[in-house]
């Protein structure tokens, strides 16, 4: 039998062999210290250094503790809510009626103190208001079993909904003083403002929670696959529940922070917020088809899209601009990582439909 006929009859266990010789052959994945220095993580970092610099040099008052002051503290809410969604988004599903929970929130706690109820029995009330709106969003979802998109668009639009049923038109302004210096306060001359501490607090639990207990080491696996995640003995409905739970109560941490940060309840408030939130997680490395995504990552990708956002600001660019930019970068954020996978992909077949017929031609597997 000829050469040629030898390779054409090739066993498909051999041809199996030979694959999978070429396989071993790929370049290995990152290890060690060019994992960290090269990984989403640090390019997201990276990219924010780069973006600092830029606007330093180019726009002037940029380089300031008084921008960063106002820098910080425009990213607070999108800080915070960017941590729960971090771990939503992780698993597979999404939330968007985050900015509507802040917003109904700020409803609440406006009219309760206007009633002239106390002001730290007012803020729990808030607290609780954002943690019962989650647990809806958690039920709907992981109980009854509804797709997280459909479920959060109709409570985008409820509980914005009762916020305008709760204050309707009016908005509460005469929260006490002290609350709103202290919202806006600094740290000494840093700039940095003294809520921060909090912030800190916030992002250094879930960093924990995601990446060093159990509980968060199994999220990505429901991400890749719930059946999976359930063999494995992952209580996968109950994850879910609190964890909406979670974006719910941070929601409303989000929103206290915004009316007291203004000094003004309105049923309107973090309009538009949650656009930004998703926008920064998944700019910062957390897959939209669930399954992978860190804190630190997440954390550049807020700050990133902050400077980006204030930078534009002081150069007197227009909302419009603003909106297009984050809408840009969220396209981005999605299409980007999955580009990357088709290239590799392309690459790594190419190389095998090359190597396969050379291994083939000689009867036998390459070693």
């Amino acid at each position: 039998m000829s050469e040629t006929a030898r390779t054409s009859t090739a066993d498909p266990t051999t041809t199996a062999v030979i694959a999978a010789g070429v396989l071993e052959t790929e370049p290995r994945g990152r290890t060690g210290w060019t994992r960290i220095l090269l990984g989403r993580d640090a390019v997201m970092i990276y990219a924010l250094i780069a973006a600092l610099v830029i606007a330093a040099i180019s726009i002037p008052r940029f380089a300031s503790p008084v921008t960063a002051g106002f820098l910080l503290l425009d990213v607070i809410p999108i800080l915070l809510i960017a941590m729960p969604m971090t771990l939503v988004i992780i698993t597979g599903e999404i939330d968007l009626s985050v900015a509507s929970i802040a917003g109904l929130t700020s409803a609440v706690i406006g009219v309760l103190w206007q009633a002239g109820l106390d002001i730290g029995l007012v803020l729990v009330i808030g607290l609780v208001v954002g943690a019962v709106a989650g647990a809806v969003n958690g039920f709907l979802i992981a109980v009854v079993g509804l797709p997280s998109l459909a479920v959060t668009i109709g409570t985008l639009a409820l509980f914005r909904g009762l916020a305008l049923v709760v204050i309707g038109d009016n908005a509460v302004a005469n929260f006490p003083p002290e609350l709103t210096a202290f919202f806006t306060s600094k740290l000494g001359a840093t700039g940095i403002p003294t809520v921060m501490i909090g912030v800190a607090l916030v992002i250094a639990f879930f960093a924990i929670l995601l990446h060093f207990t159990p509980f968060g080491r199994g999220l990505p696996a429901i991400g890749f696959s719930k059946e999976a995640a359930r063999f494995v003995g992952i209580d996968v409905a109950r994850a879910k529940f609190w964890l909406f739970v979670g974006t719910g109560s941070v929601s409303a941490l989000a929103g206290i922070f915004w009316t007291l940060r203004y000094s003004s309840a309105r049923s309107d408030n973090a309009s538009g917020l949650e656009l930004a939130v998703i926008a920064a997680v998944l700019l910062g490395g957390v897959s939209i088809f669930g399954g992978r995504g860190s804190i630190p990552g997440v954390v550049a990708g807020v700050l990133l899209i902050g400077v980006i956002n204030y930078g534009l600001r002081l150069g007197r660019v227009s909302e419009v601009i603003l909106i297009i930019v984050t809408g840009s970068l969220l396209i981005a954020s999605v299409v980007a990582p999955s580009v990357g996978q088709a290239i590799g992909r392309w690459r790594h077949d190419r190389r095998v439909r090359r190597e396969l017929p050379q291994a083939t031609a000689s009867g036998r597997p390459r070693a």
